[in-house]
């Protein structure tokens, strides 16, 4: 089974420079909650060791998710084709956009694919000016997405804004159904709001889930188990949220959950193709 891990954020570059690797603790601690011991690539910063650690997992690829966030902090999207270019294919870039002017993120979406990148990410809650999910200065960057066949991972779950506002699954509902030609995944599951954006997920077959580190032991995520192995197979897509879990030892608990192995084939890598067009 070729497994893609929807949501890598490798130690290199700009990346140590985010919380997720300068706070340790904080993350360790999250790690933990979940029911894993830390990685040593993320506690060590090593690319070798995460390489290996994919290795011994099984994972053919990754894609690295960039950001331009405030106090999360920023990775731009040059440190993420490097990474790219430098690992033979085996790493999928994932470009982030300033929205705060119309055509200077339009013109990001161009070159980002003219590069190879094959998703653009966007975080509204998190930028330096929190935007919420349905906030018609986006509506424009979501059309051209649309417009451009290209994919977005929309960050409306976990810690995706000052408040749980951020995170209003009735706001990505309105997105989804404005823009029903776009491909929306929703990082971070839509967490804590299960049962509603596994609603949203029934009626919008533009909607694509990676629940990530909330898949694990989270309130919730048996419903997530659920719709995996059922009406969602294939819209669900796998994911570790490295650093936050490691990326074997989540592999073999995933692949140790209630789910047909059909589904699971999805799952850890077939519905990432069919998304990416790989």
């Amino acid at each position: 089974m070729t497994v893609i891990d929807f949501r890598l954020r490798p130690p290199v570059a700009g990346f140590l420079d985010t919380l997720m690797y300068s706070a340790g603790e904080r993350r360790d601690g999250f790690t933990r909650s979940v029911g894993f011991e830390p990685s040593a690539a993320a506690q060590r910063q090593s690319m070798e060791l995460l390489l290996s650690e994919m290795d011994d997992a099984g994972v053919e690829r990754g894609v690295v998710v960039g950001r331009l966030a405030g106090t999360l902090g920023s990775v731009p999207n040059a440190d993420v084709l490097a990474l790219v270019n430098d690992h033979g294919g085996r790493f999928i870039g994932a470009a982030s956009i300033d929205p705060s002017s119309r055509r200077q993120a339009i013109d990001m979406i161009d070159t980002a694919l003219a590069q190879g990148f094959r998703l653009i990410n966007i975080e509204p809650g998190s930028y330096p000016i929190p935007l919420l999910a349905d906030d018609r200065r986006l509506y424009p960057i979501y059309a051209h997405c649309e417009d451009r066949g290209v994919p977005i991972i929309l960050m409306v779950g976990g810690t995706a804004g000052p408040d749980l506002s951020y995170s209003d699954p009735i706001r990505t509902d309105r997105v989804l159904a404005d823009f029903p030609k776009l491909n929306v995944v929703v990082a971070h599951g839509g967490w804590p709001w299960v049962t509603e954006i596994l609603h949203i997920a029934f009626r919008r077959p533009n909607l694509y889930l990676s629940p990530d580190m909330y898949f694990s032991r989270m309130p919730g995520w048996e419903e997530y188990v659920k719709a995996a192995d059922g009406f969602l197979a294939d819209r669900i897509l796998y994911a570790s949220s490295f650093p936050f879990c490691p990326v074997r030892e989540y592999k073999q608990w995933f692949e140790a959950l209630p789910i047909r192995s059909e589904n699971l084939r999805k799952i850890m890598g077939g519905n990432a193709r069919r998304l990416l067009g790989l």
